[in-house]
């Protein structure tokens, strides 16, 4: 007859409470965790925003970058073109993944093109870094209103009405070498007709002729996100003037480096680029 160690029972026993403890725990920790990450709605795609919420005290960081709280605890976060489909939001030194789909964007090959039209001249070099520091700047500058961002979450409207002849993501290659990609909608209407803005926001930026994107319109809607109107053949607002959804803008033109009349409107949170075209209805048929 082989009788066991009671020692050894008593082990087996201190084994098996031990595990199932540090099973509870995990669980517990797991369901701990998911109750703290905030549930996101909005676009999990490249280029879309992300809409939370979370205590008015909370400290958040997406991608080495703090992330504004409102006062009522809610917040945004914009995904790049080329944005990692793996993300990873902070709450409170909490990780929350994140999954985000990615997209294919229209590429176009062009070959023959005269340099000239690829690179710019010399001596317009020292004009487009000043003039990049002026769209720094103004997106720079943090307005700070809680009903221009609510407004933008809640849908924006079309600053024009048209044909699209452009779309975000999209990028050409030149004689091989690939160009800047397109980071906005192109919006085609003829020179004249009215830029209306499609939110509230303050404007930051109102200049008639920059070399690449000629009249040139930066509306802030608040907490890092920005629209930007190039092309403009006239400006009808002046920095510092607090919009309204309608409020004219200006109107399409073909100034700047733009090979016909057309609105080209861009979206950007803080340095990331995102896609006007996911904040508006379908754009209706003529």
């Amino acid at each position: 007859m082989i009788r066991s160690d009671g020692r050894e029972g008593n082990m087996n026993r201190w084994i098996l409470t031990t595990a199932l403890i540090a099973l509870a725990l995990s669980i517990q920790l797991q369901a701990i965790a998911k109750e703290a990450c905030p549930e996101l709605t909005g676009d999990f795609k490249q280029g879309g925003l992300l809409w939370g919420e979370v205590s008015p005290e909370a400290s958040i960081v997406f991608n080495d970058r703090a992330v504004p709280v409102l006062p009522d605890g809610s917040f945004v976060i914009g995904l790049g073109r080329d944005a990692d489909t793996g993300q990873t939001l902070s709450v409170d030194n909490l990780s929350c993944p994140i999954a985000i789909s990615s997209r294919e964007y229209r590429i176009s090959r062009v070959e023959g093109v005269s340099q000239r039209t690829v690179t710019p001249p010399p001596e317009q070099l020292e004009r487009i870094r000043r003039e990049r520091a002026l769209v720094r700047a103004a997106k720079a500058k943090r307005i700070e209103q809680v009903e221009f961002l609510h407004a933008v979450r809640d849908g924006l409207t079309w600053p024009a009405m048209g044909r699209i002849s452009g779309v975000y993501g999209s990028q050409r290659f030149y004689n091989g070498t690939p160009g800047n990609p397109h980071y906005g909608v192109d919006i085609a209407r003829p020179t004249g007709h009215p830029v209306l803005s499609p939110g509230p926001g303050v404007v930051t930026l109102a200049e008639p002729e920059l070399f690449y994107s000629g009249g040139t319109v930066i509306l802030d809607h608040g907490y890092g996100l920005s629209s930007s109107f190039l092309h403009m053949s006239r400006i009808d607002v002046k920095v510092g003037d607090v919009i309204t959804t309608g409020d004219q803008l200006g109107a399409i033109g073909a100034t700047g480096r733009a090979t016909g009349p057309h609105l080209d409107w861009r979206m950007s949170w803080f340095d990331q680029r995102v896609d006007p075209q996911l904040l508006v209805p379908p754009m209706p048929k003529p």
